[in-house]
């Protein structure tokens, strides 16, 4: 155990009344007992660490990129990002919980994974875990690099014990130049220090745009008796309070589907759309209903296929937005709100283009009546949005010629050790 495992212990205990409310399973590979790993292969095994379900569908298009030069393993953190990688990469690639950032836990964790590289991707700079792969001289690179304000803002108070952390990284790929300077600010050498662009322009597909609505599509509107003659708004993602604003926003006679994005939060995602038709209760409500929950996981998709207009959620509260490409991508015009700083660059290159349409909560019924009023409007920012991202595409293949090389310029094949000291 070393000072940085007895800080964490004494964080845990401090803040145990807040994430012991929150049901989270895996504990024992929480803690770098990650079971059955295949034997490596004569190719070298990359490791690619995603969170959550944002970062792992963002892995989308470099996956299949990577497949044939490397054995890859899969990490994500959360019970939610576990089951979406094993969805999507399980056939292909081994599929682990990433571990948490006690000294022991990520040696007994390396032990077994054995990675010849490891990609993280956006942030998740942890120093335990940096550090040992640094002395077992295994390459750490961040890939689709974000650091937002917010985050830079708390990690400059602490950058003193940072500092060497980030000057590990072998390299780093950010979204953009804002990025890129805030990760060297952090101690990153800048010449590892890359812009590339972001994955999340390469997750969605563009041959979707401006297609009549898929199957799936059309049967979640005739269950909920959505009416296709009438403008329908689709709200994605939507934050407390969220679906209430949006509710008084809406002109007269126009349909509003909220997806709240936090399950435990539909009861009251219910309460203030009045009347509102729920997909769980699978029945459409009576003729003329205009309010529509959608209580369920997976089918947003599906639901911004119908839209006329689509409405980004988390962006009209401090939740820091939420995606904004695949709407787009689909050829729907797009309102957000002013907090969009998960997701500021690929906004304000959106923004810059032509292809979104940025509001303040107070104005948000103007903008709403305006552009469903306004059909040639509408057509222009959803043109110009498909166009937008058709020409950001492209991050993902820079990242795995990145990775690549990486591997090429590492010591070969140096063998991988217990971390005895950081581990006993």
């Amino acid at each position: 155990m070393n000072l940085l495992d007895i800080i964490y212990c004494l964080v845990v205990v401090g803040t145990a009344p807040w994430w012991a409310r929150k049901k989270r399973t895996g504990w024992r590979e929480r803690f770098g007992h990650v079971g059955q790993v295949p034997p490596r292969s004569r190719r070298p095994r990359v490791m690619i660490h995603a969170v959550s379900v944002g970062e792992v569908n963002a892995l989308r298009p470099l996956i299949p990129l990577l497949l044939d030069r490397f054995d890859l393993v899969v990490s994500a953190s959360t019970d939610t990002g576990i089951a979406r990688a094993r969805a999507l990469f399980a056939e292909h690639c081994t599929i682990v919980r990433y571990p948490l950032d006690l000294s022991r836990s990520v040696a007994r964790f390396l032990d077994a994974v054995q990675p010849d590289l490891v990609a993280l991707v956006e942030l998740e700079v942890w120093p335990n875990f940096v550090t040992a792969c640094a002395r077992r001289s295994i390459p750490v690179a961040v890939i689709n690099g974000r650091l937002s304000e917010r985050s830079f803002r708390g990690y400059r108070k602490i950058r003193f014990a940072l500092r060497r952390t980030f000057a590990s990284l072998s390299l780093v790929g950010a979204q953009d130049e804002i990025y890129r300077k805030r990760f060297i600010a952090m101690g990153v050498v800048p010449d590892r220090c890359k812009v590339t662009g972001s994955m999340k322009w390469d997750a969605v597909d563009l041959s979707r745009a401006s297609q009549a609505p898929t199957e799936p599509a059309l049967r979640l509107a005739e269950e909920m008796g959505i009416d296709p003659t009438r403008p329908l708004i689709v709200a994605g993602s939507t934050a407390p309070g969220e679906e209430a604003l949006i509710h008084r926003a809406c002109p007269p006679g126009v349909q509003l589907l909220c997806a709240p994005r936090h399950p435990p939060r539909f009861d009251q995602a219910a309460a203030d759309l009045p009347g509102c038709v729920r997909r769980s209760a699978r029945r459409p409500g009576p003729p003329g209903t205009d309010r529509f929950l959608l209580d369920t996981i997976g089918e947003l998709s599906a639901a911004y296929e119908l839209a006329d207009l689509v409405v980004i959620g988390r962006s009209f509260t401090p939740q820091r937005g939420s995606d904004p490409t695949e709407p787009v991508a689909l050829g729907k015009p797009v309102v957000v709100g002013p907090s969009m700083e998960n997701f500021e660059s690929i906004t304000q290159v959106l923004e810059r283009a032509g292809a979104i349409v940025r509001t303040l909560p107070d104005d948000l019924a103007e903008v709403l009546s305006s552009l469903l009023s306004d059909p040639h409007r509408r057509h222009d920012l959803a043109t110009r949005g498909v166009e937008c991202v058709r020409t950001q595409q492209g991050a993902s293949a820079q990242h795995a010629e990145l990775i690549a090389a990486l591997l090429a310029r590492a010591p070969e094949n140096t063998p991988i050790r217990s971390d005895a000291a950081g581990a006993r």
